[in-house]
């Protein structure tokens, strides 16, 4: 009875390490077939719509790329990585990408997840384009292997800055920030440039994502009177924030950047959102070479692109571009390749500097008015 189980053990263990075997080898054969490529952002908590934008341009070239046969003979197939917009779970997509051998990371969103993977993939040997994240230290750090398509914090306070004091000719203003890489990288890059123009907040502080409540910090900021509130964060946070301002009864005008133009922030926060200024980039929809994108995402998934749909669509693009080209998946010439070519993308033309920044990259004053985005000229 003893040796009839030994055998049947034995026989069991031979098929279960055949079936492993046969397992790991059609593994193998399909990572084989396909080319990998990351694609990381919030897709899924109170900054899903974001993660979305980036999503669904990175979906539209993989598709456009895959009809055509592909890269390198092979399909592309795309990794997802939910960050949560939580520095500590970036890092965690990060080394999963790493281990899973993607060509290329397109992501992340927020500058704070951005950073801290981009040290995993220098080390991994993975190259990285943001559509996004826009801290300066994010290409300031002297790594090989990141690139933004977007533009940089520095520039952007730059702007909402000479705003402030030029055109809305203000000198009293509250300055809150979300006490992200990204929320307050803008914000201290906005109080820069204001003191460059001899302009010293009358307020400074911060305030705590998730949160539901910001009247203590509205109240605090009241006595000082001030004539703008400038908000480094994102849209979630920008909502309330402004719908307690007029609860307060605050005439403050409100102002904040990239991270709140979503439709989301018009749409619930309603008038309250009225009048409000927010820094971003020229009317994509005005822009000749991403009329083709705009239509497919429409076609695609019934609603209009949002911020930085087309921008994942371009650094997709550049990625698979430069792999056709160089007939390679090699990092090293990859990222060589992406920094000293001068690109036509649905964007315009770009072109990026030894750091990975673009050379150009405008940011204009948009105006929420009459429940639409509306572009200052």
């Amino acid at each position: 009875m003893g040796r009839r189980w030994l055998s049947l053990w034995k026989a069991l263990g031979c098929l279960f390490a055949l079936t492993l075997h046969i397992s790991i080898i059609a593994a193998n054969a399909h990572a084989a077939s396909t080319i990998k490529v990351g694609v990381a952002a919030p897709l899924t908590g109170d900054q899903a719509t974001l993660g979305q934008e980036l999503k669904g341009g990175a979906i539209i070239a993989v598709e456009e790329w895959n009809a055509k046969g592909g890269l390198l003979g092979r399909k592309i197939e795309i990794v997802w990585g939910d960050d949560q917009h939580d520095p500590r779970q970036a890092v965690a997509v990060a080394n999963k990408f790493v281990n899973e051998g993607v060509v290329g990371v397109i992501g992340h969103f927020n500058s704070s997840c951005s950073i801290p993977a981009s040290t995993i993939y220098r080390d991994g040997k993975v190259v990285q384009l943001t559509p996004a994240s826009t801290n300066p230290q994010f290409t300031e750090r002297g790594l090989w292997n990141v690139f933004r398509v977007c533009g940089r914090d520095d520039q952007q306070g730059g702007v909402a800055a000479n705003f402030i004091v030029k055109k809305l000719q203000k000198k009293r203003i509250a300055v809150l920030h979300d006490k992200t890489t990204y929320g307050q990288g803008l914000a201290d890059e906005t109080v820069k440039a204001l003191e460059k123009a001899k302009i010293k907040p009358v307020y400074y502080g911060g305030v705590t994502q998730g949160e539901k409540d910001y009247r203590p910090v509205l109240t605090a900021v009241r006595p000082s009177d001030p004539e703008v509130l400038f908000y480094g964060g994102i849209y979630p946070e920008a909502i309330l924030l402004t719908k307690q301002m007029r609860e307060l009864g605050m005439k403050t005008v409100f102002m904040s950047g990239d991270g709140v133009w979503a439709k989301a922030f018009i749409d619930i926060a309603g008038k309250a959102a009225e009048g409000s200024f927010i820094t971003f980039t020229p009317d994509q929809t005005k822009i000749k070479e991403a009329q083709e994108v705009i239509r497919r995402h429409k076609a695609k998934f019934g609603t209009e692109v949002g911020a930085y749909t087309v921008y994942s669509y371009v650094a997709a693009t550049l990625l698979f571009e430069t792999i056709a080209t160089i007939q390679s998946t090699d990092s090293i010439k990859i990222a060589d390749h992406i920094r000293r070519t001068k690109w036509k993308t649905a964007l315009g033309p770009i072109q990026f500097d030894k750091k990975g920044d673009v050379l150009v990259s405008p940011y204009v004053i948009w105006e929420v008015k009459d429940g639409k985005f509306v572009e200052l000229q």
